[in-house]
Parts: structure tokens; C-alpha cells; sequence
């Protein structure tokens, strides 16, 4: 037992520098794979910016059709936008068990939703939808009176959609109801509250509209850049592609480009 022990121990140590010389022949190839693998992420890299320069044209170039198309058009588009971010927003808490044990109860929220609508943009767009259909009698009748009666057809609206709710109430169910309740009046105050002042300040003036959508736009094209080609310290976890970099860049350069816009 005594010599096997014996014969065995030098046999470790013949074992150990083979690993060793093993090891360090390992991380030339894994050198290579990793520079190969930083290669594909670089191609991937230059590839994501062509594709976001491509799209961003045509977003652009549609943007500057609804410019020139005039007010009312700059406003559906913002309805139109309302609309999905209401949507995505609407599914946060919802749950398809006690959905479907609600039929309907999602139509719900899309009637508060457009009672909001008309109520916001009819107060705002009441005098300027007058001017505008002037030239055809029967739209300015139909105006005319949808501005008499604004108020009250708003109130009713609204009190249909409290009674659809209170119809709808159901035992077992009465927390998540009242939850979807409470999150769809949440929704209609952040979609709608900066919305309405945007809107006001278009028909006061399309540039009023023009400025802080391209310092948005400016905004974010800087933080893309700077972050692309300077990015290297993480700004927050939520959104780790995110980097200081491209945060200070593109505060910085948007700081600049408002005072050269506004001149």
C-alpha cells in the first residue's frame, strides 16, 4: 500500500505541468475566438446603424409630409400616436383570466379613451374647426353644433361609461375592475396632458411644434452618435446600451443646436 502511495505521488506533479503548458497554449485560440466573435459584434454593429440611418429617412421624409399637409393633419397624427401609446399602456396590468371572464371590459377603456378625446380636442380645436370649414355649409352646420353641445354630449358620454362600469362589476372580481378603472384614468391624464398643450401650441404656430420635435429628434441622433463611437461607462441598468457618453454629447448638443434653431 506503502509503495503504491509512493508510485502515485509523483505522478500529480507530471499531471500539473501538463495542464500548465496546456493552459497556456489555450488562450491564443480563445484570444482568436474572442476576436473573431468582437469581429461578428462590430459587423452587427455597423449593420444596426445602417438599418436605423434607413428607417430614419423615411421617417423622417413622412414627417415632413404631415408638415407640409398643415395643422390638422400634425394634429390626427398625434391622435394616431395617442392611440398606441394608450394601447401599450393598457396591457401593462392586464390579465387574460380575468379578461375573459369580462367580456367586453376592455371596450370600456377605449370609451373613456375617445370621451377624453373629444373632450380635450373639442375645447381646444372648438374656434379653429369653425375656420377651417367655413367654406362648406353642411361640415360647418355639423360643427356648429357639436361645438353648442360639447359639453353635454362629453357628460353623458362619461356617465354612460361609469354606468358600463358599474354593470359590469362582478364578485371575486371587484379588485382588479376597480384597478383597471384607476390605471385607465391614470393613462388618460399622462397621454392627455402634454398632448393638449402640444396641440395648442400648434395652432398657435406650426414652430412652436417644429422646435422641441427636432431637438428631440437632434437629441436623440446625438446620444446615438457619441454613444457609438465614444460610449464606454454604462448610464443606467434599465437600459445598459445606454452610456455618459452619449448622455453628456447629446446634452451638450442640444444646448447648441436650440439657440441656432430659434434664431
Amino acid at each position: 500500500m506503502q509503495k503504491d502511495s509512493g508510485s502515485s505521488a509523483p505522478a500529480a506533479p507530471t499531471g500539473r505541468p501538463r495542464r500548465r503548458k496546456g493552459s497556456n497554449e489555450v488562450p491564443l485560440d480563445v484570444g482568436k475566438a474572442n476576436g473573431g466573435h468582437l469581429l461578428v459584434n462590430d459587423q452587427n454593429k455597423y449593420r444596426s446603424m445602417w438599418i436605423r440611418a434607413h428607417s430614419s429617412i423615411w421617417m423622417i421624409g413622412g414627417f415632413v409630409l404631415v408638415i407640409y399637409l398643415g395643422h390638422l393633419y400634425i394634429w390626427a397624427m398625434i391622435v394616431v400616436i395617442q392611440i398606441f401609446m394608450a394601447r401599450e399602456l393598457f396591457s401593462l396590468l392586464r390579465k387574460a383570466h380575468e379578461d375573459r371572464q369580462l367580456p367586453g371590459f376592455r371596450l370600456l377603456n377605449w370609451h373613456f379613451f375617445f370621451t377624453a378625446v373629444l373632450f380635450v380636442y373639442g375645447r381646444i380645436l372648438s374656434q379653429r374647426l369653425v375656420n377651417t370649414v367655413t367654406s362648406d355649409k353642411f361640415l360647418y352646420q355639423l360643427v356648429g353644433r357639436f361645438i353648442k353641445y360639447h359639453m353635454v354630449t362629453c357628460y353623458f358620454l362619461y356617465i354612460a361609461g361609469f354606468m358600463w362600469f358599474i354593470l359590469t362589476l362582478k364578485k371575486k372580481m371587484y379588485k382588479y375592475q376597480f384597478g383597471q378603472y384607476a390605471w385607465t384614468h391614470m393613462i388618460l391624464i399622462v397621454v392627455f396632458t402634454q398632448s393638449s398643450f402640444t396641440v395648442a401650441n400648434i395652432f398657435e404656430g406650426i414652430f412652436w411644434f417644429l422646435l422641441p420635435a427636432s431637438l428631440i429628434v437632434i437629441n436623440d441622433i446625438a446620444a446615438y452618435i457619441f454613444g457609438f463611437f465614444f460610449g464606454k461607462t454604462p448610464l443606467i441598468k434599465l437600459s445598459p446600451k445606454k452610456t455618459w457618453e452619449g448622455f453628456i454629447g447629446a446634452s451638450v448638443t442640444t444646448i447648441i443646436s436650440a439657440f441656432v434653431v430659434s434664431i
